[in-house]
């Protein structure tokens, strides 16, 4: 038998699957009505799980492999169910009860973050709020605060870079403080090495800055023998070693921020990728939504089950909706268990996306709605 003939007989047990899934999504459609009348949840791990056991028992050999494919048709009931139920209160409500815009702004009042004048995070400040003072903290966690207490409107944080990757301190306070993510921005980066106008190049041997920046220019740190020493910020370590006494260190900083603090720039774009980028959020204790809103961020938990996270990806791929960021932190206390922080493109305007976030939401065992935002770039 050739391939043709083999492909032949799969189109012909393909044809009498069809009808028998559409049957059972028929099915479905009643039980998700039985459920409504009787006030049952849509979920119901006990029975699936019984069913996945048996058909493993019967399949042999295939019985993993038939079980990903019943579970996704289960996968697939489920959703037709939530649908028909309308479940995700408390989503669809918080939803519709945001604040919506044309475009972000903060209308002129405080806009935190992190670091002093000259620092990544004001240049993106100012690119997004241009009529909004800005207010510099200390640490990550300070903008946090700043927004929480109401002392800014909004706060600029980063959350990854294109080569350095993600700014893990970003994500862990996202995780603790479960603000709304309510806008974007991906500004390019281009690193300086500056030093003291009196201090000569070939003296330099430590180099300050954040330790993001360090990463993004470590191919040039190990060139030229140099050793990086982590700062707080790039701009803060520009201040620092332009106060400082010493005459042997630089700085990998931002061209503004050596303006600001008086340095030389000894030698422009460092960094080891020439479109290097790094990605902003704009956090928020108020929902706003724009009408270009074009990211839906997520925070989930799994229940400790082979497979879990791939069925619960199954579910974005099944509503046509693609994943641009996939970041897993460790649950303070718990072992060795995990939110999920997923960047999806979407809007909630779309049926098919607002039912999924629903749908989810009333099935995981934490969940969280962060937010459907524009991301600049």
């Amino acid at each position: 038998m050739d391939l043709l003939e083999l492909r032949k007989e799969i189109d012909e047990i393909d044809e009498q699957l069809i009808p028998l899934l559409l049957k059972r999504m028929h099915v479905a459609e009643n039980v998700a009505k039985y459920k409504i009348e009787n006030g049952l949840p849509v979920l119901n791990e006990e029975r699936e799980q019984q069913i996945l056991d048996n058909v493993a028992k019967k399949c042999g050999e295939q019985g993993d492999t038939i079980k990903t494919v019943f579970s996704a048709t289960m996968d697939a009931s489920r959703a037709l169910q939530h649908k028909i139920i309308g479940g995700g209160k408390r989503i669809r409500e918080t939803i519709a009860d945001a604040n919506r815009m044309k475009e972000l702004t903060a209308n002129g009042k405080t806009v935190a973050c992190q670091g002093v004048e000259g620092a990544y995070s004001g240049v993106t400040a100012n690119a997004l709020f241009p009529d909004s003072p800005v207010k510099f903290y200390r640490q990550f966690e300070d903008v946090f605060e700043a927004v929480n207490r109401g002392d800014a409107k909004f706060g600029v944080i980063p959350v990854e870079n294109s080569t350095a990757g993600s700014v893990h301190e970003s994500y862990d306070l996202i995780m603790k403080y479960r603000f709304y993510v309510v806008g974007a921005y991906d500004l390019k980066i281009d690193h300086c090495l500056c030093a003291k106008a009196d201090t000569k190049y070939e003296d330099i041997t430590d180099i300050y800055s954040h330790p993001q920046a360090l990463s993004q220019c470590n191919n040039f740190l190990k060139n030229f023998d140099f050793t990086g020493i982590n700062y707080s910020n790039t701009a803060a370590a520009a201040k620092y070693v332009a106060e400082s006494k010493r005459n042997d260190i630089g700085v990998i900083c931002s061209e503004k921020a050596a303006k600001e603090y008086g340095l030389k720039i000894i030698k422009k774009n460092i960094q080891n990728n020439n479109n290097n980028r790094t990605r902003f959020i704009v956090i928020s204790k108020e929902l706003v939504i724009t009408d270009n809103a074009d990211k839906i961020s997520l925070i989930f938990s799994l229940p400790h089950k082979t497979g879990s996270l791939y069925r619960v990806l199954g579910r974005f791929s099944m509503s046509g909706l693609s994943l641009t960021k996939l970041e897993s932190r460790p649950i303070e206390n718990a072992d060795f268990s995990y939110h999920f922080y997923v960047d999806i493109l979407g809007n909630v305007k779309d049926q098919v996306t607002l039912d999924l976030i629903c749908a989810l939401s009333d099935e995981l065992p934490e969940f969280e709605f962060l937010g459907n935002f524009f991301e600049r770039k």
